[in-house]
């Protein structure tokens, strides 16, 4: 059984930067990801990452947002920058084949 723990969200203003982080406890071995809802949407794409290493990114996230992974604990961050009010959501961490954390928010406010 996989499970998945973020971490790193909360309040900024904007044009500022968070770290979001998803530790993976279990057999995780393929693809990861963040997926973000913001209130009134749908659950949408913000980045994923093969086991490979191959990276895709929502075309609103590229240039501004990198995720990474480190093997050796198991944990993908996503690094965010020039945060504005429109990436104010719920980020949820995932893995294959379909897990998911719990959520963690992430406001961009004055």
């Amino acid at each position: 059984q996989v499970q998945l723990e973020e971490s790193g969200g909360g309040l900024v203003e904007p044009g500022g930067s968070l770290r979001l982080s998803c530790r993976a406890s279990g057999n995780v071995l393929g693809t990861m990801g963040w997926y973000r809802q913001a209130p009134g949407r749908s659950r949408e794409l913000v980045a994923r990452l093969s086991r490979g290493g191959t990276a895709d990114y929502a075309e609103f996230a590229k240039r501004r947002f990198n995720i990474d992974k480190d093997t050796t604990d198991n944990t993908v961050t996503l690094q965010m920058i020039s945060l504005w009010p429109d990436d104010t959501a719920v980020y949820y961490c995932w893995a294959a084949p379909n897990y998911w954390g719990r959520g963690i928010q992430v406001t961009v406010s004055s």
